[in-house]
């Protein structure tokens, strides 16, 4: 159906027919999440697939699927050419079913008072109702749609088209001056049929984050989204989210050792409450340890990337394993091989006794003349050795200096991308358009689709989105949806086709898409 959209009728009606038949639950919501993606991704099969799944619900033993349905109903409904004609089954649902369904019932017939102001005043008499329904939620739900819609009804009363005199200059009136427009300012249409712009998990995540900013609670000003800092989705959708570090330290490093004070956070708090970074604002994002040495190595060294908006703050967390030595004066000498970033400040750990571990920080700052670019950072561990006796804990000899080599750090793109999920990805996508699209194709060296995509997601550092991270096993071509959040607040988004060629090899055809020309050009070069 979606190779021949003109066939959607043939597809419709032949699904339609199993739902009749008898099946288990599986069965029948497979069958109805498919007529569901068909609606979403072909939106001409919405007129007759929202017919079939109306009469599905008019005997459908599954609670699930009927609320499932509904949901749909009242988010796609208002948006056919006749919507008029759904309204019956939704209301048959409100005095024929258990309580759930009627709480999805009265929700649908919300969106269409809101989202079809020609049919206002039948949906808020039919709500009226439902006044007296026996379940809470099915009333509570009755009188918030009620008490929205009649607030839009004298907002933004509906003027129906023909009221305008043909005879009038006013013939030439664009019609979307009078429909569209006046639909987008309709506070019912932004209450009742915009999504959030996050997952209620993700806000909370976000509203915590606020609350623990240092300062951010004293200013009298209403919250915005715009005011929430931004918190990643989980990589893969419906998991755990990614942005939660606690306890990766202990499974970097190992468990075995005991850590003191201010080395037990490697997120954003570990550096919230330090005085010097105050004047660099909010953490845009934190990254997971990343190990410097190996970890039987005589100083275990790892690194956490917080990034700001002009600045980089780099947190080494230091392990000394050596019983007879304690470390003071600990640094990171940092030494940048491009323009994009200069080391303007270091701070250094006091003492590090053996078995324990502590904190210091490098700090680099964005030239504001120069174009960012990933890059890689030559790090060397600095500190001052004291020899000491294992029993007592005493000095034995002169202080020293000392150096020791780790891994350098890289700088990459995904470091400025926080995974997060946009509600609606094909809207969005159309939305953006084309203006600051960048278009490549690459050969990829993994040798089946579904560790394409993998890696795909891996190096771009992106949320999928619309469950197209699950792969095939046997697939030869998948389009995988990608979004995320660059530094600044810029919404990304990426479509890959990634297909098997008929020399074996993958292809990809990735297209990235923002509200900025440079942000899409950066977001492109992880992939170059």
């Amino acid at each position: 159906c979606i190779s021949y959209p003109n066939k959607f009728s043939l597809i419709i009606c032949f699904l339609s027919k199993f739902l009749r038949e008898d099946g288990g639950f599986m069965f029948k919501r497979t069958i109805v999440n498919c007529i569901e993606s068909l609606m979403d991704q072909v939106p001409e099969t919405r007129d007759l697939a929202l017919l079939y799944l109306c009469e599905f619900i008019e005997d459908c033993e599954y609670i699930t699927l009927s609320t499932q349905i509904l949901t749909s109903l009242g988010n796609l409904g208002p948006t056919t050419t006749s919507p008029a004609r759904y309204v019956r089954f939704i209301y048959n649902r409100c005095i024929l079913e258990n309580a759930k369904i009627r709480a999805a019932s009265v929700a649908a017939l919300g969106k269409f008072g809101a989202g079809c102001p020609s049919l206002r005043f039948s949906i808020l008499k039919l709500l009226r109702s439902c006044l007296l329904d026996e379940s809470d939620e099915t009333r509570d739900r009755v009188i918030l749609a009620i008490a929205i819609l009649e607030d839009a009804d004298e907002k933004c009363p509906f003027v129906p088209s023909s009221s305008f005199d043909d005879g009038d200059d006013g013939g030439d009136v664009d019609e979307g001056d009078t429909a569209e427009d006046k639909k987008e300012e309709d506070p019912a249409v932004f209450l009742l049929m915009h999504k959030l712009p996050c997952t209620f998990d993700n806000l909370e995540r976000r509203l915590k984050s606020y609350i623990d900013t240092p300062g951010a609670m004293e200013s009298d000003d209403a919250i915005t989204f715009a005011d929430l800092p931004v918190v990643e989705d989980s990589k893969a959708e419906g998991g755990e989210s990614s942005n939660d570090q606690s306890g990766l330290f202990e499974s970097v490093v190992g468990p075995s050792a005991s850590f003191k004070g201010e080395s037990s956070s490697v997120g954003p708090d570990a550096i919230n409450n330090i005085p010097e970074f105050a004047a660099f604002g909010r953490v845009f994002q934190s990254s997971e340890p990343l190990p410097l040495t190996e970890t039987e190595a005589e100083y275990v060294v790892h690194c956490v990337k917080h990034i700001f908006d002009q600045h980089i703050v780099l947190q080494f967390i230091t392990q000394n394993t050596i019983e007879d030595q304690r470390l003071q004066n600990v640094s990171v000498c940092v030494e940048s091989d491009t323009d994009s970033f200069e080391v303007t400040g270091e701070i250094p750990a006091q003492n590090i006794s053996y078995g324990t571990s502590a904190n210091c920080f490098t700090v680099l700052e964005r030239n504001p003349g120069a174009e960012l670019s990933p890059c890689a950072l030559g790090c060397e561990l600095k500190f001052t050795m004291v020899q000491v006796d294992p029993t007592t804990g005493e000095e034995e000899g002169e202080p020293y200096e000392e150096e020791y080599p780790v891994e350098n750090v890289e700088i990459l793109v995904p470091d400025f991308i926080v995974h997060s999920r946009v509600p609606d990805f094909r809207r969005y996508w159309e939305s953006t358009g084309n203006a600051h699209e960048i278009l490549q194709k690459f050969s990829l060296q993994e040798q089946d689709v579904a560790s394409a995509v993998k890696a795909v997601i891996d190096c771009m550092g992106m949320q999928p989105c619309d469950g197209t991270h699950a792969v095939k096993p046997s697939a030869r071509q998948h389009m995988l949806h990608l979004s995320g959040t660059f530094l600044g607040g810029v919404t990304v988004a990426a479509r890959s086709q990634i297909s098997l060629g008929p020399s074996g090899a993958i292809i990809l055809k990735i297209a990235i898409r923002s509200g900025s020309a440079e942000v899409s050009k950066f977001v492109s070069g992880c992939l170059g």
